[in-house]
């Protein structure tokens, strides 16, 4: 029970990553709000929680939008009474090239993988100071760490992460707020398998395509994609006491696929 009296509100807790993030979260005795836009998948994550004797509630969350931040935040107190920890696994990208990518685009993903990730921060701080501590824990990838020729937007967006993450170190740390970024390699998810007007996939960009998965997992060197497991327990011991003295920093989740 490494999360016993603790209680997370989990952004994009209805997508593949950030369930496996609320499951295990609770499974180590946090109480979640499970936060997505999608209200009826984060209300059955929310549900299955509960029926495994968790406790959980779940939240309509467009984290470009404030005023949904706010709310989120407060159904969170209002049902634990207090929030001190923070996931956010919300995501967006379009896979395509430099020129083909436009504008629209662009602001997109920044809103979602950056701007989204500000806003968070700043609902979430006033109700860490009042419990006495607290954690955020934001997601990566390995465009935090390399560039490739696509997509740009995402790219800036996820080294974007880097530098709000050590900002809000520097920030809250005579809070008692910690921040880690957790950046995954390849994860079998439906972020890349499925087609969403978030995350578009078709033939040529889905992991259902076996050239694609079988492309992913020879660049892994350990031999396999991440599960959403995989990076569940890597934020689950960033939020843990056993993560203590880590702020700032960014833990690489890739089977090596960085090197």
């Amino acid at each position: 029970m490494r999360l016993a009296g603790r209680v997370a509100l989990v952004a994009g807790g209805a997508g593949s990553m950030g369930s496996a993030v609320a499951r295990l979260f609770a499974t180590e005795g946090a109480a979640i709000c499970v936060a997505d836009m999608d209200k009826g998948r984060a209300e059955e994550v929310a549900k299955e929680i509960a029926e495994s004797g968790g406790r959980a509630v779940a939240a309509e969350l467009d984290v470009c939008q404030p005023e949904q931040w706010d709310e989120a935040v407060a159904a969170a107190e209002k049902a634990f009474g207090h929030l001190d920890l923070m996931a956010n696994l919300s995501g967006s990208n379009y896979r395509v090239s430099f020129d083909e990518q436009t504008v629209e685009m662009w602001r997109h993903m920044i809103d979602v993988n950056l701007t989204g990730c500000f806003i968070g921060i700043k609902a979430v701080v006033p109700a860490m100071r009042r419990a006495g501590r607290g954690v955020l824990l934001h997601v990566g990838s390995l465009a935090s760490i390399r560039q490739g020729a696509g997509s740009p937007a995402y790219g800036v967006s996820k080294v974007g992460l880097v530098a709000l993450t050590r900002s809000a170190a520097a920030s809250y740390a005579q809070d008692q707020i910690r921040a880690v970024l957790i950046s995954p390699g390849h994860v079998d998810t439906n972020f890349i398998r499925g087609n969403a007007e978030h995350s578009p996939n078709d033939w040529a960009t889905s992991i259902d395509n076996p050239d694609n998965y079988e492309r992913r997992r020879e660049s892994t060197p350990l031999g396999r994609l991440c599960e959403p497991e995989d990076i569940a327990k890597t934020f689950l011991f960033a939020a843990s006491d056993d993560a203590s003295m880590i702020t700032g920093s960014m833990l690489t989740v890739d089977g090596g696929a960085a090197l």
